[in-house]
């Protein structure tokens, strides 16, 4: 993957905002990270994995999907269908903007940004080739890092529930991301192999 300075330093600014994160978590190997760190930083291994030819743009825009996620919390808005909703919203605007503030900071053109804006603001999901493929890899990593972590946080959660969320997820995915995963390029969480398989099949 060509790095431009310009690249390296930009993605050393969103890391430094991650890295403010006061929420810790473990990589599972016994280190403890910044919460949003952690993840921009598996998101980035997951585009090398997926698409290791992927312009800045598309770097740029893995790194900043979640900056500084925790300035906008849930139970700052109304515990209920349409409160998650408008929660969901502020944050695709927070993050595309917080990204896009750095990227002109730096001097990129504004194609470029409006394109990192596109892509984490989630728009034209299906038919804008940026927006796909951050949603490809975030689908890659929910499966691979935290789709565990989240059934074992919803324990009420039935079988036809969850078959619901994985066929939803895989839904999401485009068919060369569907491929990668199908082909053993992650790690699928091992107590949940069977209800994947299920779902998808």
């Amino acid at each position: 993957m060509k790095t431009s300075d310009r690249l390296k330093q930009t993605i050393a600014l969103i890391d430094k905002a991650n890295s403010e994160d006061p929420n810790k978590v473990s990589d599972g190997c016994g280190k403890e990270w910044p919460k949003e760190l952690l993840y921009s930083v598996r998101m980035s291994d997951m585009l090398q994995r997926f698409a290791p030819k992927s312009d800045e743009v598309a770097q740029i825009s893995m790194r900043g999907q979640h900056i500084q996620r925790w300035k906008s919390a849930r139970n700052d808005y109304p515990m209920d269908r349409q409160g998650y909703l408008q929660w969901r919203t502020q944050l695709y605007k927070f993050h595309a903007q917080t990204t896009a503030d750095i990227m002109q900071q730096l001097g990129y053109d504004e194609e470029s940004i409006e394109r990192v804006q596109n892509a984490i603001g989630k728009k034209g999901i299906k038919v804008n080739r940026d927006t796909q493929l951050l949603e490809d890899i975030t689908d890659l990593v929910f499966i691979e890092h935290y789709m565990l972590a989240f059934a074992e946080k919803h324990p009420e959660y039935d079988e036809d529930k969850w078959l619901d969320i994985v066929r939803k997820t895989w839904r999401k995915m485009s068919a060369g991301a569907q491929q990668f995963a199908l082909e053993g390029n992650i790690t699928l969480p091992e107590p949940l192999v069977p209800l994947i398989q299920k779902a998808v099949s």
